[in-house]
């Protein structure tokens, strides 16, 4: 059975090989022609451009992110509570914080701006923001 599975993927393989050569030689007939070549710079600014504009818009993504799980009470195990720190590349973001109680659970946000937070940040905050920072 896996020398019959060989076989076929060795002939799969060929006729892919097979196929694409012929789209490569038909492409090469083909020619460029001049309006082929002058739209290519307007299509590389246009490119260069919407790059750019992306590498802007990721700068204030939240792509810097860490969880840290703890417990908030000492009877309750299992590492419920988190906090979870989002921030972008200037350390502009929030940190939530979930503490599990047995009978309940909060949630708080707090805004974190240039690194820093207005208002005071447990420990386990403190560890978030720390290690979703870039080095």
């Amino acid at each position: 059975m896996p020398t019959t599975l060989a076989w076929i993927s060795l002939a799969v393989a060929g006729v892919a090989l097979l196929v694409s050569a012929w789209a490569v030689r038909r492409a090469g007939r083909r020619g460029s022609s001049s309006r082929r070549r002058r739209a290519v710079p307007a299509d590389l600014d246009s490119l260069r451009a919407e790059v750019e504009s992306l590498r802007d818009d990721s700068l204030q993504s939240l792509r810097h992110m860490a969880v840290v799980r703890y417990d908030a009470f000492g009877d309750m195990g299992g590492h419920l509570s988190w906090s979870m720190a989002l921030l972008d590349d200037e350390g502009n973001g929030v940190v939530l914080t979930a503490i599990h109680g047995r009978s309940d659970a909060r949630t708080y946000a707090k805004n974190i701006a240039g690194w820093t937070c207005d208002q005071p940040l447990s420990p386990e905050e403190t560890d978030a923001v720390a290690t979703a920072r870039p080095n």
